[in-house]
């Protein structure tokens, strides 16, 4: 496929352009976010599903402005701006952001990700999942991405394969110990695990499908929860149109072709890093 020097985009489309446009007015908490990010839209579904009031601040995540960069070292988004506070105070690392504003919720809007307190061992299986998905599935995501000759494209989606058919064994052992978790439950409300596997997989069946000619393990079970999760309503108020993603992930994300020096993830994985 032919690098064709598409321009990356800086404002979201569709959906959610008009969540955008409903979280203009200052509000206690502010979200730097880029429209292309799946790290920013994990604290952005956070956000939407347990209710609570933000206000959302579109930036170029490759011309990052000083106020970005006020509240995280790195410049990366997505980062909080917390403006309760006097001064204002920062969280950044979209894991970190989504557990404060999970335990912000439980003394708010009473909305949550994660099985109750009262069943340990069911929030337990929940960290094992999203431990898998950060160490394993998302680095592997973008290695096949970004992988340019043949054999590296392979063995790239080899390896994805197999970080979600390890998902799914995740999800089916609690199925079996605690009644599943999460959408996975057929008639469950979106969870943890959800959230922070859902922003790689709707790229994987957006943008990995159209550059690497990707195509989901097969499964029922897996197809049906692929769904529940794309239509949740917290999910498809945080999706821009596919153009946007199919256009920013080959001319800035750089990934698709992997271009040099663009991306501090794309780095992190040419040198063999841990992600930023």
């Amino acid at each position: 496929m032919t690098d064709t020097g598409k321009l990356y985009h800086n404002h979201c489309t569709g959906e959610a352009l008009h969540t955008v446009e409903c979280h203009v007015a200052d509000e206690h908490i502010t979200l730097f976010a880029g429209c292309f990010c799946p790290f920013v839209q994990r604290a952005w579904v956070t956000l939407e599903h347990l209710g609570i009031p933000y206000k959302t601040d579109e930036v170029d995540p490759y011309k990052k402005p000083q106020e970005l960069l006020d509240l995280s070292p790195k410049g990366l988004v997505p980062a909080l701006k917390l403006n309760n506070y006097t001064p204002p105070r920062a969280l950044n690392e979209s894991t970190v952001i989504m557990e404060y504003l999970e335990d912000l919720a439980a003394t708010s809007t009473k909305q949550t990700l994660l099985p109750p307190i009262s069943d340990p061992y069911a929030r337990a299986l929940v960290r094992l999942q999203s431990d898998h998905i950060n160490r394993v599935l998302v680095p592997a995501f973008y290695r096949y991405l970004q992988a340019q000759d043949p054999a590296a494209q392979t063995a790239g989606e080899t390896e994805l394969r197999a970080a979600i058919e390890t998902l799914v064994g995740l999800f089916e052992r609690a199925e079996n110990q605690v009644g599943g978790t999460g959408l996975w439950k057929e008639g469950g409300e979106l969870g943890w695990a959800d959230v922070m596997v859902g922003p790689w997989m709707f790229r994987a069946n957006k943008v990995l499908k159209h550059y690497r000619g990707f195509v989901m393990p097969e499964g029922t079970m897996l197809n049906a929860w692929l769904d529940r999760l794309f239509e949740h309503p917290a999910f498809k108020r945080t999706c821009s149109t596919d153009e946007l993603y199919l256009d920013s992930y080959e001319r800035r994300a750089p990934y698709a072709f992997n271009r040099p020096n663009t991306s501090q993830v794309a780095t992190a994985i040419n040198t063999g890093r841990a992600l930023p």
